[in-house]
């Protein structure tokens, strides 16, 4: 009998405790006497209770645990917002929610009805943090008389340790922390101690070891790093050093850490934790353009070759199959670099490439090999500078020839774009100047120059509508066109210039029947991007370009014009890119390009 009645009170106990975590639905009411519709917004938006209940698996006691964690999280946003004597009431089928005991949730939950009162707004009375640097910025509505929004005060006190930081004092920190409301006066009082600690210098910089060992020897992360040891403590200058062992791409995981307590002589040590990437990356592209046709493309990489975290990649690339743009085209190139030589942020770089080209005007087969400098000024602005010797064979409406040229690139980058595959907001402008001397009778001696910059600007709801525009501009001077390899010279029309117009179809006419590429080019393209939802966009454009015979445009050449519509996918890696143009004249609407490939056309 008692062992009957155990069993079906065991039975209840364990149906009971399945009603309690089975799933329900409950109405969830929010209230906010005399707040802003904006306010109201904020409390809902920390409010744990409404997205627990919008779970279709949600149980009671996951309401009940989210109805009593929501007095904490909406009391954070009264005081975030100045507000210290609010009152929230969280009611769970009509019983306050604080007086039910965690471990005895009722077995249904139908209704939770939540109201915060805010009160009145409280001023600062005290509002400092001191001592500080002279170079402190404290926020400015850290002070007297202003709101007393509560994130001000955190905010204030890591101003005030971050500026002790930049000036040297590694270890500065919070002394002592009064913080006093006074409801009769409305006010809050703010005094926050500061102790900076002893100004400090750089110490050795160790490489911790690591699970597995990494294969980059720890004298090339040292050098990599570049921290100044025996200089004074700088966040940026740490900051800079996990920056440039991350940007070798060797490494998956790299954490710097300072030493919890300085040396004697004045000294903080450094560590490093790095955890190495894969050695090799293998990656491929596609591209498709109605005339041009299909290109592939593809790479290998080794991130650490020799083990100071050298880079070695190789690219191929084939071009116009199936199209009808001149024929195919195929290069083969390699590049190694290897960073922190001469200084942390230069590298050393070496070059080979073999290419065939068969364009609509000429067929070019070239041979490069050289090498060079490249040095990161910030996180925005690069340059190289470079030798190579180039052999050309061309065969075009001049003739054939071959020709032999020492090039000395020198190359400037400034990206301040928000991404570099689908931007926003942001200019990028890349200038390319290179000299080049004649190595034989028949390869002339000049300049190319060659400039392309661009802008974005977005507006309304969310950022959703992007401007972007883009500026071509390129010259080759001091020698003649049939002195100059042939790719060195401009052609337009395609994905890269107008589209809408035939692929090089724009060149120099030198007599009936010659055509080949000019001096001078200039391209102007215009775009429209609007988001119709997260992952789709629409887009609008335009593109002209010109094509002179003389440097600076000023003798013979022409332009012509392109517009079309396009559509954007984004996914993980970038947007595809669908572009649909036709050419501005005559032809306009009575002849179309398709272009398909990944990321913006610029």
């Amino acid at each position: 009998m008692a062992e009957s009645y155990l069993k079906h009170s065991l039975f209840a106990a364990l149906f009971g405790t399945l009603l309690t975590f089975g799933a329900q639905a409950a109405e969830v009411t929010f209230n906010a006497p005399q707040a802003s519709e904006k306010f109201t917004d904020k409390l809902r938006s920390a409010s744990l209770s409404l997205t627990t209940a919008a779970r279709e698996d949600a149980t009671a006691q996951d309401l009940l645990a989210a109805a009593q964690s929501d007095y904490a999280r909406l009391i954070g946003v009264l005081y975030a917002e100045g507000y210290y004597g609010g009152v929230i009431t969280i009611r769970v089928d009509g019983k306050e929610a604080a007086s039910i005991p965690p471990l005895r949730a009722p077995g249904d939950i139908h209704r939770i009805d939540i109201t915060v009162e805010r009160r009145s707004r409280f001023a600062f009375g005290i509002a400092r943090v001191a001592p500080v640097p002279a170079n402190a910025d404290l926020p400015e509505g850290f002070a007297t008389g202003k709101r007393a929004r509560g994130d001000l005060i955190g905010e204030a006190a890591r101003s005030g340790v971050n500026a002790w930081r930049d000036a040297g004092h590694a270890k500065a920190d919070i002394s002592r922390e009064s913080i006093t409301a006074d409801h009769a006066r409305k006010t809050l009082d703010a005094d926050i101690s500061l102790t900076p600690g002893p100004r400090l210098r750089f110490g050795t910089f160790e490489v911790a070891a690591s699970d597995p060992p990494s294969r980059v020897r720890a004298s090339r992360i040292r050098a990599i790093a570049g921290l100044p040891t025996g200089k004074t403590f700088s966040p940026e200058a740490l900051a800079q050093s996990a920056t440039r062992l991350r940007r070798t791409g060797a490494f998956r995981s790299v954490v710097v850490t300072e030493a919890e307590t300085p040396n004697p002589d004045g000294t903080l040590d450094i560590s490093t934790r790095v955890v190495d990437a894969k050695p090799r990356r293998l990656g491929a592209g596609a591209e498709l353009s109605s005339l041009e046709g299909l290109t592939l493309s593809g790479f290998w990489m080794h991130r650490n070759l020799l083990g100071g975290a050298e880079r070695l990649r190789f690219d191929a690339m084939i071009g116009g199959l199936g199209g009808n743009s001149g024929g195919e085209d195929v290069r083969l190139s390699g590049r190694f670099e290897r960073p922190a030589t001469i200084t942390p942020d230069t590298s050393l770089f070496l070059l080979a490439s073999i290419e065939d080209r068969n364009e609509p005007d000429y067929r070019e087969r070239s041979v490069e090999i050289g090498g060079g400098f490249r040095h990161i000024f910030s996180k925005q602005l690069t340059a190289e500078a470079g030798i190579t010797y180039r052999y050309s064979e061309i065969d075009d409406d001049l003739g054939a020839r071959s020709l032999q040229h020492l090039l000395l690139p020198l190359r400037a980058t400034l990206d301040r774009r928000d991404n570099a595959l689908d931007a926003k907001s942001g200019q990028f402008i890349d200038l390319t100047l290179t000299p080049f001397v004649g190595l034989e009778e028949d390869s002339g001696t000049g300049t190319r120059l060659f400039a392309d910059a661009r802008t974005y600007h977005s507006f309304g709801a969310a950022d959703g509508v992007t401007v972007a525009a883009r500026a071509q501009l390129g010259s080759v001077a001091g020698a003649t066109i049939s002195d100059v390899p042939a790719d060195m010279l401009f052609y337009s029309g395609g994905a890269g210039t107008v589209r809408g117009q035939a692929y090089q179809s724009l060149g120099v006419d030198l007599s009936p029947g010659v055509t080949v590429g000019g001096r001078a080019f200039m391209a102007f393209s215009g775009e429209l991007r609007t988001d119709v939802t997260t992952s789709i966009q629409a887009v609008t454009f335009a593109d002209t370009g010109f094509v002179g015979q003389d440097s600076f445009g000023s003798g013979k050449g022409e332009w012509h014009s392109g517009a079309g519509v396009g559509a954007r996918y984004m996914t993980g890696v970038g947007p595809i890119r669908v572009d649909l143009a036709t050419p501005l004249g005559n032809d306009a609407g009575r002849k179309f390009e398709l272009y398909i490939g990944i990321g913006q056309a610029f």
